[in-house]
Protein backbone atom coordinates (compact mmCIF):
# COMPACT_ATOMS: atom_id res chain seq x y z
CA UNK A 1 0.00 0.00 0.00
CA UNK A 2 1.16 3.22 -0.99
CA UNK A 3 0.29 6.21 1.89
CA UNK A 4 0.41 9.65 0.83
CA UNK A 5 0.07 12.75 3.87
CA UNK A 6 -3.24 14.41 4.14
CA UNK A 7 -2.69 17.91 3.98
CA UNK A 8 -5.72 19.16 4.03
CA UNK A 9 -5.31 18.61 8.15
CA UNK A 10 -3.60 21.59 7.96
CA UNK A 11 -1.11 20.51 10.92
CA UNK A 12 1.85 18.57 10.69
CA UNK A 13 1.73 16.63 13.89
CA UNK A 14 -1.94 15.54 12.93
CA UNK A 15 -0.30 14.29 9.34
CA UNK A 16 2.14 12.35 10.42
CA UNK A 17 -0.03 10.93 13.11
CA UNK A 18 -3.06 10.06 10.43
CA UNK A 19 0.20 8.23 8.51
CA UNK A 20 1.57 6.23 11.61
CA UNK A 21 -1.84 4.98 11.91
CA UNK A 22 -2.80 4.15 8.55
CA UNK A 23 0.11 2.42 8.40
CA UNK A 24 -0.48 0.60 11.04
CA UNK A 25 -3.78 -0.37 10.11
CA UNK A 26 -2.59 -1.50 6.93
CA UNK A 27 -0.29 -4.25 8.53
CA UNK A 28 -3.30 -5.33 10.57
CA UNK A 29 -5.18 -5.31 7.50
CA UNK A 30 -2.79 -8.44 5.82
CA UNK A 31 -0.56 -5.66 3.96
CA UNK A 32 2.99 -6.99 3.66
CA UNK A 33 3.92 -3.43 3.90
CA UNK A 34 3.96 0.48 3.53
CA UNK A 35 5.80 2.95 0.45
CA UNK A 36 6.37 6.74 1.17
CA UNK A 37 7.06 8.70 -1.56
CA UNK A 38 9.24 11.89 -2.35
CA UNK A 39 8.61 15.55 -3.28
CA UNK A 40 8.81 18.89 -2.13
CA UNK A 41 7.23 22.13 -1.19
CA UNK A 42 4.12 20.88 0.08
CA UNK A 43 3.90 19.19 -3.69
CA UNK A 44 0.08 16.87 -4.02
CA UNK A 45 0.85 15.69 -0.26
CA UNK A 46 4.16 13.95 -0.81
CA UNK A 47 7.02 13.62 2.28
CA UNK A 48 10.47 15.51 1.36
CA UNK A 49 11.79 13.00 3.57
CA UNK A 50 10.34 9.61 2.77
CA UNK A 51 12.91 7.85 4.33
CA UNK A 52 12.40 9.79 7.30
CA UNK A 53 8.51 8.98 7.30
CA UNK A 54 9.58 5.34 6.47
CA UNK A 55 10.73 5.02 9.99
CA UNK A 56 8.19 6.66 11.88
CA UNK A 57 5.68 4.37 10.16
CA UNK A 58 8.01 1.35 11.32
CA UNK A 59 7.75 2.04 14.64
CA UNK A 60 4.02 2.17 14.33
CA UNK A 61 3.82 -1.13 12.51
CA UNK A 62 3.52 -4.20 14.43
CA UNK A 63 4.55 -6.13 11.18
CA UNK A 64 5.69 -5.44 7.68
CA UNK A 65 8.45 -4.11 6.12
CA UNK A 66 8.28 0.06 4.75
CA UNK A 67 9.92 1.38 1.75
CA UNK A 68 10.93 4.99 0.88
CA UNK A 69 9.90 4.28 -2.73
CA UNK A 70 10.65 6.27 -4.88
CA UNK A 71 13.29 8.42 -3.03
CA UNK A 72 14.75 11.24 -5.54
CA UNK A 73 18.19 9.63 -5.34
CA UNK A 74 19.80 12.74 -7.26
CA UNK A 75 19.00 14.84 -4.90
CA UNK A 76 21.53 13.05 -2.37
CA UNK A 77 24.99 11.82 -1.98
CA UNK A 78 24.41 8.27 -2.36
CA UNK A 79 26.70 7.20 0.02
CA UNK A 80 24.44 9.42 2.99
CA UNK A 81 21.81 7.52 1.17
CA UNK A 82 22.98 4.28 2.02
CA UNK A 83 24.24 4.24 5.50
CA UNK A 84 20.92 6.10 6.63
CA UNK A 85 18.85 2.83 5.15
CA UNK A 86 21.75 0.00 6.20
CA UNK A 87 21.19 1.72 9.98
CA UNK A 88 17.15 1.75 9.77
CA UNK A 89 17.73 -1.59 8.66
CA UNK A 90 19.84 -2.30 11.72
CA UNK A 91 16.76 -0.74 14.07
CA UNK A 92 14.16 -2.67 11.45
CA UNK A 93 15.96 -6.11 10.35
CA UNK A 94 14.07 -7.43 7.57
CA UNK A 95 11.79 -4.44 7.17
CA UNK A 96 13.50 -1.86 5.27
CA UNK A 97 13.86 -1.59 1.29
CA UNK A 98 13.76 1.16 -0.84
CA UNK A 99 13.08 2.82 -4.45
CA UNK A 100 14.95 5.29 -6.14
CA UNK A 101 13.59 7.20 -8.98
CA UNK A 102 15.44 10.47 -11.22
CA UNK A 103 13.13 12.55 -10.69
CA UNK A 104 10.53 14.74 -12.62
CA UNK A 105 9.62 18.03 -11.12
CA UNK A 106 12.00 21.16 -11.35
CA UNK A 107 10.69 22.32 -7.82
CA UNK A 108 12.36 19.30 -6.31
CA UNK A 109 15.83 20.70 -7.75
CA UNK A 110 15.39 24.03 -7.45
CA UNK A 111 14.69 23.72 -4.12
CA UNK A 112 17.31 21.36 -3.31
CA UNK A 113 20.13 23.53 -5.52
CA UNK A 114 20.72 20.67 -7.66
CA UNK A 115 20.90 21.16 -11.45
CA UNK A 116 17.84 20.01 -13.37
CA UNK A 117 19.63 19.05 -16.47
CA UNK A 118 22.31 16.72 -13.83
CA UNK A 119 19.41 14.68 -13.05
CA UNK A 120 19.97 11.33 -15.21
CA UNK A 121 23.88 11.64 -15.08
CA UNK A 122 23.95 11.51 -11.32
CA UNK A 123 21.07 8.92 -11.13
CA UNK A 124 22.79 6.49 -13.85
CA UNK A 125 25.93 6.78 -11.59
CA UNK A 126 24.59 6.55 -8.39
CA UNK A 127 21.80 3.76 -8.97
CA UNK A 128 25.06 1.03 -9.39
CA UNK A 129 27.14 2.23 -6.40
CA UNK A 130 23.95 2.53 -3.95
CA UNK A 131 22.55 -1.66 -5.27
CA UNK A 132 26.34 -2.58 -4.43
CA UNK A 133 26.50 -0.79 -1.19
CA UNK A 134 23.25 -1.97 0.13
CA UNK A 135 25.33 -5.25 -0.45
CA UNK A 136 27.83 -4.63 1.57
CA UNK A 137 30.32 -4.31 -1.27
CA UNK A 138 31.95 -1.49 -2.82
CA UNK A 139 31.78 0.73 0.52
CA UNK A 140 35.51 2.34 -0.20
CA UNK A 141 36.11 5.09 2.55
CA UNK A 142 32.83 3.65 4.62
CA UNK A 143 34.02 -0.04 4.86
CA UNK A 144 34.11 0.48 8.70
CA UNK A 145 30.56 1.12 8.94
CA UNK A 146 28.60 -1.86 10.62
CA UNK A 147 25.45 -1.37 9.15
CA UNK A 148 26.97 -1.18 5.72
CA UNK A 149 29.15 -4.19 6.23
CA UNK A 150 26.07 -6.26 7.60
CA UNK A 151 24.34 -6.17 3.89
CA UNK A 152 26.99 -8.52 2.76
CA UNK A 153 25.24 -11.28 4.90
CA UNK A 154 21.50 -9.40 4.82
CA UNK A 155 21.39 -7.17 1.66
CA UNK A 156 18.85 -4.97 1.29
CA UNK A 157 16.67 -4.53 -1.56
CA UNK A 158 17.13 -1.64 -4.15
CA UNK A 159 14.18 -1.07 -7.01
CA UNK A 160 14.39 1.53 -9.59
CA UNK A 161 11.19 3.06 -11.67
CA UNK A 162 11.71 1.84 -15.21
CA UNK A 163 9.07 3.32 -17.55
CA UNK A 164 11.72 2.83 -20.42
CA UNK A 165 14.04 -0.16 -22.30
CA UNK A 166 16.95 1.37 -21.20
CA UNK A 167 15.66 1.86 -17.62
CA UNK A 168 14.87 -1.84 -17.38
CA UNK A 169 18.06 -2.73 -18.74
CA UNK A 170 20.09 -0.38 -16.49
CA UNK A 171 18.47 -1.91 -13.28
CA UNK A 172 18.45 -5.47 -14.61
CA UNK A 173 22.61 -4.74 -15.13
CA UNK A 174 23.42 -3.32 -11.91
CA UNK A 175 20.62 -5.89 -9.77
CA UNK A 176 18.05 -4.03 -9.15
CA UNK A 177 14.30 -4.60 -9.25
CA UNK A 178 11.91 -2.50 -10.85
CA UNK A 179 8.96 -0.45 -10.24
CA UNK A 180 6.47 1.07 -13.04
CA UNK A 181 3.98 4.19 -13.37
CA UNK A 182 0.31 3.62 -12.44
CA UNK A 183 -0.46 4.62 -15.97
CA UNK A 184 0.90 2.53 -18.39
CA UNK A 185 -1.53 0.12 -20.06
CA UNK A 186 -0.69 -3.42 -18.63
CA UNK A 187 0.46 -4.64 -22.09
CA UNK A 188 3.31 -2.12 -22.45
CA UNK A 189 4.83 -2.91 -19.21
CA UNK A 190 4.73 -6.73 -20.40
CA UNK A 191 6.81 -5.90 -23.15
CA UNK A 192 9.37 -3.95 -20.30
CA UNK A 193 8.85 -7.05 -18.26
CA UNK A 194 10.46 -9.10 -20.64
CA UNK A 195 13.19 -6.76 -21.50
CA UNK A 196 14.41 -7.21 -17.80
CA UNK A 197 14.08 -10.81 -17.73
CA UNK A 198 16.22 -11.11 -21.18
CA UNK A 199 18.58 -8.81 -19.33
CA UNK A 200 18.87 -11.62 -16.30
CA UNK A 201 17.04 -9.07 -13.83
CA UNK A 202 16.11 -10.57 -11.21
CA UNK A 203 14.75 -8.29 -9.11
CA UNK A 204 10.93 -7.87 -7.91
CA UNK A 205 8.87 -5.98 -10.09
CA UNK A 206 6.69 -3.98 -9.29
CA UNK A 207 3.32 -3.02 -10.73
CA UNK A 208 1.01 -0.01 -9.54
CA UNK A 209 -2.17 0.26 -9.32
CA UNK A 210 -4.98 2.90 -8.17
CA UNK A 211 -8.21 1.08 -6.78
CA UNK A 212 -11.20 1.86 -4.81
CA UNK A 213 -13.56 -0.63 -3.69
CA UNK A 214 -16.75 0.38 -3.66
CA UNK A 215 -18.52 3.86 -5.95
CA UNK A 216 -15.39 5.74 -6.25
CA UNK A 217 -14.70 9.42 -6.02
CA UNK A 218 -14.25 9.85 -9.91
CA UNK A 219 -13.86 13.81 -9.85
CA UNK A 220 -10.74 13.50 -7.33
CA UNK A 221 -9.00 11.10 -9.72
CA UNK A 222 -9.64 13.00 -12.78
CA UNK A 223 -7.85 15.59 -10.85
CA UNK A 224 -5.01 13.80 -9.59
CA UNK A 225 -4.14 12.76 -13.55
CA UNK A 226 -4.01 16.49 -14.56
CA UNK A 227 -1.55 17.16 -11.55
CA UNK A 228 0.65 14.44 -12.94
CA UNK A 229 0.02 15.29 -16.89
CA UNK A 230 1.19 18.68 -15.09
CA UNK A 231 5.05 17.13 -14.68
CA UNK A 232 5.54 13.95 -16.36
CA UNK A 233 7.51 13.53 -19.67
CA UNK A 234 5.91 13.11 -22.99
CA UNK A 235 7.75 10.24 -23.63
CA UNK A 236 5.93 8.35 -19.95
CA UNK A 237 2.01 10.33 -20.95
CA UNK A 238 2.34 8.50 -24.69
CA UNK A 239 1.42 5.13 -22.82
CA UNK A 240 -1.04 6.21 -20.52
CA UNK A 241 -4.88 5.70 -20.37
CA UNK A 242 -7.49 7.51 -18.57
CA UNK A 243 -7.56 7.91 -15.16
CA UNK A 244 -5.68 4.93 -14.11
CA UNK A 245 -7.88 3.45 -11.64
CA UNK A 246 -9.39 0.00 -11.19
CA UNK A 247 -13.12 0.67 -9.58
CA UNK A 248 -15.29 -2.21 -8.91
CA UNK A 249 -18.39 -2.96 -6.19
CA UNK A 250 -17.31 -6.65 -6.19
CA UNK A 251 -14.84 -7.66 -4.26
CA UNK A 252 -13.95 -10.71 -5.99
CA UNK A 253 -13.91 -8.68 -9.73
CA UNK A 254 -11.62 -6.45 -8.25
CA UNK A 255 -8.88 -9.29 -7.23
CA UNK A 256 -9.77 -10.79 -10.84
CA UNK A 257 -8.56 -7.53 -12.15
CA UNK A 258 -5.59 -7.31 -9.93
CA UNK A 259 -4.31 -10.80 -11.08
CA UNK A 260 -5.62 -10.42 -14.42
CA UNK A 261 -3.27 -7.17 -14.43
CA UNK A 262 -0.08 -8.82 -12.71
CA UNK A 263 0.13 -11.43 -14.89
CA UNK A 264 -0.18 -9.03 -18.25
CA UNK A 265 2.59 -6.89 -17.21
CA UNK A 266 4.90 -9.61 -16.28
CA UNK A 267 5.03 -7.77 -12.65
CA UNK A 268 6.13 -10.24 -9.51
CA UNK A 269 4.80 -7.55 -6.75
CA UNK A 270 1.67 -5.33 -6.39
CA UNK A 271 1.52 -1.98 -5.08
CA UNK A 272 -2.27 -0.53 -4.68
CA UNK A 273 -2.78 3.39 -4.08
CA UNK A 274 -6.03 4.74 -3.08
CA UNK A 275 -4.80 8.34 -2.20
CA UNK A 276 -5.30 11.59 -3.88
CA UNK A 277 -6.15 15.03 -3.04
CA UNK A 278 -9.31 15.11 -1.89
CA UNK A 279 -9.49 11.59 -0.39
CA UNK A 280 -10.07 12.32 3.34
CA UNK A 281 -8.61 10.23 6.04
CA UNK A 282 -11.78 8.09 6.76
CA UNK A 283 -12.20 7.46 3.36
CA UNK A 284 -8.57 6.00 2.80
CA UNK A 285 -8.29 4.37 6.28
CA UNK A 286 -12.04 2.21 5.04
CA UNK A 287 -10.11 1.61 2.04
CA UNK A 288 -7.16 0.01 3.29
CA UNK A 289 -9.75 -2.07 5.45
CA UNK A 290 -11.58 -3.53 3.07
CA UNK A 291 -8.94 -3.94 0.43
CA UNK A 292 -7.09 -5.86 3.34
CA UNK A 293 -10.51 -8.01 4.10
CA UNK A 294 -11.58 -8.64 1.35
CA UNK A 295 -9.43 -7.73 -1.87
CA UNK A 296 -6.20 -9.44 -0.54
CA UNK A 297 -6.92 -12.83 0.38
CA UNK A 298 -8.59 -13.54 -3.07
CA UNK A 299 -5.22 -12.16 -4.49
CA UNK A 300 -3.37 -14.83 -2.33
CA UNK A 301 -5.41 -17.51 -3.27
CA UNK A 302 -6.23 -17.07 -6.58
CA UNK A 303 -9.41 -15.72 -6.69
Amino acid sequence: MRLYPHNDLGDPTAIVDELRAQARLAAEAGFAGVMTSEHHGGFAGYSPNPLQLAGWLLEAMPTGWCAPCPLLLPLRPVALVAEEVAWLAARFPGRVAVGVAPGALPLDFEALDVPFDEMMPRFRAALPRLVAMLRGEDLGPLHGDLALQSCAANPIAVISTALSPPAVRRAATVGAGIVYDGASPVERLGELSAIYDEARGSGPKVLIRRVWLGDPPREAFDRQQDLYRSYASAAAQQHWRDHGFLCRDDPAELAADLTAAMTAAGATCLNLRVHVPGITPEMAREQVTRLGTDVLPRLSSGG
